[in-house]
């Protein structure tokens, strides 16, 4: 991989996630909601009323524009397993949770209500995506299957089948008329929503494929996987049309487009962010400081207020950094296990953050604007 250098991206418009374990050895994995115990089959039917609960003391938020400011408003409790995916919705009114407990989760998105509970998944859910218009959700799940939602009347529309293994990331193109998923048996799928067939099969890496994301006009997707490699596809063709490769070849457990497509930033479990100039083959930035050694943690742009890197971590804290000049600008504590999801909302100041089942609560930290 090329060293980074403190080349700057041009972040006018850089903006407008994995819970999960990856082991050889066992299938209880936790990805953003990925696969409870597959074993146990322990189904927690005692089903506990959601609840959001307020810190008694909101402290106000830094005044000075330089740092983030974030402070906890809400923590939803409701599920019974790791809580794998956190995901806003485009219009920003929900935040949708996905769960190794077999459910997705509603909720409002300013005032943390609780509003549905969704199920149908046979084994956990990993992760959980919305389409454009907000009016469907896509889950990927240890039961091999991904499932399109309609999230008011919480009916399942479809359940695409063709994976042979554990599905553990999905994306909406911009479109939302394609989904794209990666599995534990190496593949990526591209899936057409209205029929629910598989279009195309990407024989795409040798190892599990922990994230696939589409960039802003839905041409190009980005992958990436255990076995070292960030490749971008094709989505008309299913062509590979780069493959970034790094040096010292630590799995990557995420990846995702910058918003404005220019650049990817990707997870390594070397405890390592990096934003790449994907055109180029270089990479531009990188983010440490954190802990990310074991999960497939989400991590994200924030544009809303400042520009910053928002990642979750394996010491139970939130890290925002400072995009340009890569410094920690924040750290979040609350939770009491490894932060496998978070999300920035897309016009407030508010993050959500998810995190593994000894702790099993979604947070809602805000910033004032």
């Amino acid at each position: 991989m090329a060293s980074s250098s403190d080349e700057k991206p041009s972040t006018s418009d850089i903006g407008g996630s994995i819970i999960r374990q990856i082991s050889e050895t066992q299938p209880t994995f936790s990805h953003s909601g990925g696969g409870g115990d597959l074993t146990s089959g322990s189904r927690s039917t005692s089903e506990t009323k959601p609840t959001t609960s307020v810190p008694t003391t909101p402290q106000k938020p830094s005044s000075s524009s330089s740092k983030p400011g974030y402070q906890l408003r809400y923590t939803l409790k409701g599920h019974t397993m790791a809580v794998a995916s956190v995901k806003f919705s485009p219009c920003g009114d929900w935040l949708a949770s996905a769960s190794a407990d077999k459910t997705i989760k509603i909720w409002g998105s300013y005032d943390g209500k609780f509003e549905k509970t969704i199920v149908g998944h046979k084994l956990g859910i990993s992760d959980v995506a919305w389409s454009t218009d907000s009016r469907l959700l896509v889950s990927a799940s240890d039961d091999k299957t991904l499932k399109l939602w309609d999230v008011a009347t919480a009916k399942c529309l479809k359940t695409l089948k063709g994976h042979s293994n554990y599905v553990f990331c999905c994306n909406f193109n911009p479109q939302s008329n394609l989904v794209a998923s990666g599995s534990f048996d190496e593949s990526v799928r591209i899936w057409d929503v209205k029929t629910g067939k598989c279009l195309k099969t990407l024989p795409a890496h040798s190892d599990p494929v922990s994230a696939v994301h589409f960039n802003r006009d839905g041409s190009l997707i980005v992958s990436s996987s255990y076995d070292g490699l960030c490749r971008i596809w094709d989505t008309a063709s299913g062509q590979c049309l780069k493959t970034l490769i790094n040096d010292e070849n630590p799995p990557v457990s995420f990846v995702k487009f910058s918003p404005n497509g220019k650049y990817i930033l990707a997870a390594t479990l070397d405890n390592t962010l990096k934003l790449w100039d994907y055109h180029k083959g270089k990479c531009l930035k990188t983010y440490t400081g954190h802990r990310n050694e074991k999960y497939c943690i989400f991590a994200n742009f924030s544009v809303t207020g400042g520009k910053w890197i928002v990642s979750g971590s394996e010491d139970h804290c939130v890290y925002l950094w400072n995009l340009q000049s890569k410094e920690i600008a924040q750290k979040l504590s609350g939770h009491c296990d490894v932060v496998l999801s978070t999300c920035c909302h897309p016009t407030a100041n508010i993050i959500a953050s998810s995190a593994l089942e000894n702790d099993k609560s979604i947070k809602l930290w805000q910033s004032e604007p």
